[in-house]
């Protein structure tokens, strides 16, 4: 069939109507309205699985994170470009120097100082094995050597760095000048100079720290003696043996004698061939003091403040230069150095890293000792005993700054809540952004604050080998906890922190533009051109351009570097320059917040302190409402896996962390999880079992934990794992009560209570057994019957007639019964095999009955009596209406007693009816199991034969020569 198709003609003469608009609009808003139902839906399903995506971020659970530090991609050369050639070199110089010390510090940080200070852990089963010691100090040789050329290198920076800046700052004055340096002061240099000396230093202290270390390091060099003597024993090569050894002494001489920082210090800074003079070179020590000196005005003007940032590290900076300031040249400016000693008043010890903790005062009195012997005892004796008392006040001092940092956090934390949830207004784009910068420094300086608190209280205590008292350690981990807090608040917000640093950082620069634009402007103006001015200019220009593009750490180094030459001849006022560095310091932080507050944040230090973690998780459990905080705490102890990746004494680092995991599990398995489980299984029987007479229960006396508060808990993250307590319990529980269960199965109801009453409690869901049921009314079991059939007989009497055994006796206000429908539901539960055991058990209890029975009818007194007796009833018997005379059977029971008494006041006629009736309750619980097989299945009805076909007792008479009498008495038709 062909298709149709309109005519071309009918083009133009088509009508339009408006409808074909009409319709279009109609689609639009339907597909409007399907996009918003779909998108509603969408996050009605986000929201159902909670994995919604929003700007708060979990974490524990988010598998990425954001990071905020840009990084730079043009060098150096590209980024240090004016047409002034000489200060470009000068520039580049000085910034490639500070960016090498970084990195060295960098590579310090994570690689050396872990590497050293993890050194013997992780290995406390087998270092008793004889020689494990010696192989692990054998792993550990390529490390140290890699220690040793990282500790040439950076003796080369430093002294590359000196040179550099003597070369500089020239005294002599027929020299030609590289630029002019009058007024001059690159203090960034000798800030980058002291953190890399603060390296050294710290390497230092912790070989000498490290007992575990050189305690192995001599075993080695033992066992290279007994190699040396027998070569040939241990595989190795005797020319081999003595290069090995003399780089071992150079190991030792080098990196474990204490001498790192020493020996960098007391370098050979003069060169021998006529180049760099710097020890004669009276400018550049003079420069070198100044910048020392203005440096610790800044540091000491902010030490111990609300507002410190990063004054401590730079002290040990300070000090570092002072060393080598004096070993260069050989003059101690005393009034300075007893500037220096005074700040240990202050701050009487500075932790490096994780647990190695300094103190000033020894350092500056070993390295300077010429000074020290100027001073008098007593102030140097004053130190330390303010040190002591520091410790004393610090501790008192701790439950109060607990109370204080707390609110501080928490309103801080409202106000990040607060200010991130704001819609940002255009017309106040600018307040906004400053407000909010305002806030994440703040934030930072808390976390500063308490980490500082905590590292210099904890290593102070460990140094000093004092005890901490339960409340020190209570508050100090209160302390950690909020300053992992801090971090959560920074993470959680990541992406609107994210959005906020970009627009913060870009603020800042325009303000640190605007303020260069003015001073270069001011420059320009002056018409006195001079090699000075040009220095100047070029400087705020570089300044200028470099500022212009992300805010790098190369860029603001270079920006720090351009403005020491640009702020020389008076190019800022007073009231300009101090609002600029203001403004760079802001830069700075905001820049590097993340890394920054990462750092500070960092618990690493808690693997030397774990020993508190058993005494917060007993507080934790005391306390329970403050159960969440066990997150912060996990927080913390993830912290130190990082560090120990960098072990190197072992086969892998995988085993130091595994004993970390273990070690961590067993002590929360210990002190807090088996506590709360066994707690749990004691509230849950206590309640149950509220009708028997318990120890008093009130809340008001004994007091109340809400334990639930526990099991409202996420998921703690620890190494590979997610810690559920609420899992943990019940999985207990389960276990518990299912083994128990199945012990006894009669018990089964109880613990279906338990169950029910820990969901509703607790909120626990518990699994169903599904074992065997069986009722509360189902009494004894027959197979606990038949295994003390004796002491059932004695304690039930058997109803005939109803045919159901009740208790004699019992302690409790109710007696128990045992009729067929007992009997059937434990054939039930146990199988019908059980009834022919029982029935032949029951029938060998029963021949022991009957032979005592027989013993009784055999006794002369007994027999005598009887015969007597049926002589006389059958002689009146007519007369009496065949019924026996009460006063005959009273005589015939005192003719009984008197032939004894038991103790209990029974006679031998007594005996014999509980005889009987033991006789009949066996003979009737035979019956009742047959008739418990016929209730639980017609088919039981062949495993249990007839009662006489059982017990016949014609052949029981006869193998047992029984008497006629015991043969009527017996028969099941007499019962």
């Amino acid at each position: 069939m062909a298709v149709e198709t309109l005519s071309p003609d009918w083009e133009f003469d088509r009508l339009d109507d408006g409808s074909l608009k009409i319709h279009a609009e109609v689609q639009l808003k339907n597909y409007g309205k399907f996009l918003e139902e779909y998108t509603s839906q969408l996050r009605r399903i986000e929201d159902a699985l909670d994995d919604s995506i929003g700007d708060v971020w979990d974490f524990n659970l988010d598998p990425i994170a954001l990071k905020l530090l840009p990084y730079e991609q043009s060098s150096l050369l590209e980024l240090i470009k004016t047409e002034n050639k000489v200060l470009n070199k000068v520039i580049t110089v000085y910034a490639a120097l500070c960016c090498e010390i970084k990195k060295l510090k960098y590579e310090a940080e994570t690689k050396f100082y872990n590497g050293l200070l993890f050194y013997g852990e992780g290995a406390t089963d087998s270092s008793m094995v004889e020689g494990d010691s010696q192989i692990q100090m054998g792993r550990f040789i390529s490390f140290l050597q890699e220690l040793s050329c990282f500790v040439t290198r950076c003796y080369e920076v430093v002294m590359n760095v000196v040179h550099q800046l003597a070369a500089l700052y020239i005294s002599n004055k027929i020299a030609p000048k590289i630029i002019e340096t009058t007024g001059v002061h690159f203090q960034t240099m000798y800030e980058h100079l002291g953190e890399l000396l603060t390296v050294l230093l710290t390497l230092d202290e912790i070989i000498e720290n490290h007992i575990t270390l050189k305690d192995h390091w001599t075993m080695y060099k033992r066992l290279l003696k007994s190699v040396h003597h027998n070569p040939s024993k241990f595989g190795i090569q005797e020319e081999k043996l003595k290069p090995f050894e003399k780089f071992l002494l150079k190991l030792e001489g080098q990196l474990l004698d204490g001498m790192i920082f020493q020996a960098c210090v007391e370098q050979q800074f003069d060169s021998l061939n006529g180049g760099v003079s710097v020890s004669k070179n009276s400018t550049f020590a003079e420069e070198f003091a100044h910048s020392i000196r203005s440096i610790f005005a800044n540091v000491e003007a902010k030490l111990g403040e609300p507002s410190e940032i990063d004054q401590r590290d730079k002290y040990v900076g300070i000090c570092g230069l002072f060393v080598l300031h004096f070993q260069i040249f050989r003059t101690v400016d005393k009034k300075f150095y007893k500037s220096l000693l005074d700040i240990c008043k202050k701050v009487p010890a500075i932790t490096l890293t994780a647990n190695i903790i300094w103190f000033p005062d020894n350092f500056l009195i070993q390295k300077i000792p010429a000074a020290a012997k100027l001073l008098d005892r007593k102030s140097l004796q004053v130190i330390k005993i303010h040190r002591d008392t520091f410790l004393q006040q610090k501790a008192q001092s701790l439950t109060k700054d607990v109370q204080s940092y707390y609110v501080f956090v928490s309103s801080w934390m409202m106000k990040m809540e607060s200010i991130l949830s704001k819609e940002q207004r255009m017309d106040k784009f600018a307040e906004d952004l400053t407000n909010r910068c305002n806030v994440f420094i703040q934030g930072f300086l808390y976390a500063y604050s308490i980490s500082t608190i905590i590292k210099t209280t904890m290593n102070l205590y460990m140094s000093m080998q004092k005890p901490m008292t339960k409340t020190s350690v209570k508050a100090l981990c209160r302390l950690i906890e909020l300053l992992k807090a801090i971090e959560h608040m920074f993470y959680r917000r990541s992406i609107v922190v994210a959005d906020s640093v970009s627009h913060i950082t870009q603020h800042l620069q325009h303000q640190a533009l605007n303020s260069i634009s003015v001073a270069k402007k001011r420059v320009i103006s002056d018409k006195k051109y001079s090699e000075q001015r040009l220095d100047v200019l070029s400087a705020l220009v570089l300044a200028e351009n470099t500022l212009n593009g992300p805010s790098t750490k190369q860029r603001r180094l270079i920006v720090s570097l351009a403005l020491s030459v640009g702020t020389q001849m008076k190019t800022f006022k007073d009231e300009e320059l101090f609002p600029l560095q203001v403004v760079m310091k802001k830069l700075d932080l905001i820049s590097e917040l993340r890394e920054r507050v990462q750092a500070q944040c960092d618990c690493c230090f808690l693997y030397w302190h774990r020993a508190v973690f058993p005494i917060y998780l007993d507080d934790v459990y005391e306390n329970a409402v403050d159960a969440a905080r066990l997150h912060y705490m996990f927080s913390a102890l993830r912290d130190c896996v990082p560090a120990m990746m960098h072990a190197r004494h072992l086969e892998s680092y995988d085993i130091l962390l595994d004993c970390y995991d273990k070690e961590i599990m067993e002590i929360l398995n210990e002190h807090l999880l088996d506590k709360l489980c066994k707690e749990i299984e004691k509230d849950l029987r206590l309640s149950v079992h509220t009708h028997l007479k318990l120890d008093d229960r009130n809340p008001f006396k004994v007091g109340m934990k809400d334990l639930a508060l526990f099991f409202s808990l996420n998921p703690i993250r620890f190494f590979n794992r997610f810690i559920d307590i609420r899992a943990y319990v019940t999985h207990y529980l389960d276990k518990t009560f299912y083994n128990l269960t199945t012990v006894a199965l009669h018990d089964w109801a109880t613990y279906s209570e338990m169950r029910n009453l820990a969901t509703q409690r607790y909120g626990l869901v518990m699994t169903e057994a599904h074992l065997p049921s069986q009722t509360l009314e189902q009494g004894l079991d027959v197979l606990e019957i038949m295994r003390n059939i004796h002491i059932f007989v004695s304690r039930y009497l058997y109803n005939l007639n109803n045919q159901i055994f009740i208790e004699r006796t019992s302690n409790n206000k109710h007696l128990n019964t045992i009729n067929i429908r007992h009997i059937a539901n434990s054939i039930r539960t146990h199988g019908t095999g059980i009834m022919n055991t029982t029935v032949n058990f029951t029938y060998q209890f029963l021949k022991k009955k009957f032979y005592i029975f027989s013993q009784f009818m055999y006794d002369e007194h007994i027999k005598s009596r009887l015969i007597k007796d049926i002589r006389f009833f059958r002689e009146i018997k007519d007369q009496n209406d065949h019924k026996y005379p009460f006063d005959r059977a009273e005589k015939f029971n005192r003719g009984i007693r008197k032939l004894g008494i038991t103790p209990e006041g029974q006679s031998y006629l007594d005996q014999f009816r509980q005889l009987i009736s033991q006789i009949g309750n066996a003979m009737g619980y035979v019956r009742m199991i047959r008739s418990g097989g016929l209730h639980c299945s017609s088919n039981a009805i062949r495993f249990v034969p007839d009662l006489e076909d059982i017990v016949n007792f014609e052949e029981l008479v006869k193998e047992e020569g029984l008497a006629e009498e015991t043969l009527k008495a017996a028969r099941p038709s007499t019962l």
